[in-house]
């Protein structure tokens, strides 16, 4: 069962039944520290400006490019958090597959008949 269902619950046994936090928390199977904790909201605007502002200038740049010069404009931000921001623009470039050469079928060497006779081929 998700966190965000048993915390429900452990407020709704606290509200309904006045049970104590660590009781309805026992209760529930849900750790006191998951009760109290708050996510907390990441505001990625900041780095939508900075990649859009790369890739309107660089189309043809790709992530590691950006995120080298994010870094060189003096921002520390993780490249876990820059990529997925990335992926969410849509900004990934198609890769380029190298073209299939067909196979080459090769001449047959012919062998001399005798012993010191050669045979040159001109191309």
């Amino acid at each position: 069962m998700p966190t965000k269902a048993r915390k429900t619950w452990a407020q709704q046994l606290q509200q309904n039944h006045s049970v104590t936090i660590v009781m309805s928390c026992a209760i529930v199977g849900l750790s006191r520290c998951a009760y109290y904790y708050q996510p907390k909201l990441q505001d990625d605007s900041v780095i939508v400006s900075v990649l859009n502002a790369i890739t309107d200038r660089h189309l043809r740049w790709g992530f590691p490019k950006c995120f080298h010069r994010i870094r060189k404009l003096g921002y520390q931000w993780n490249h876990k958090r820059v990529y997925r921001v990335y992926c969410e623009l849509k900004l990934n470039l198609r890769v380029k597959r190298k073209k299939r050469i067909p196979p080459r079928c090769p001449e047959r060497l012919l062998v001399p008949n005798k012993q010191g006779e050669c045979w040159s081929r001109i191309l």
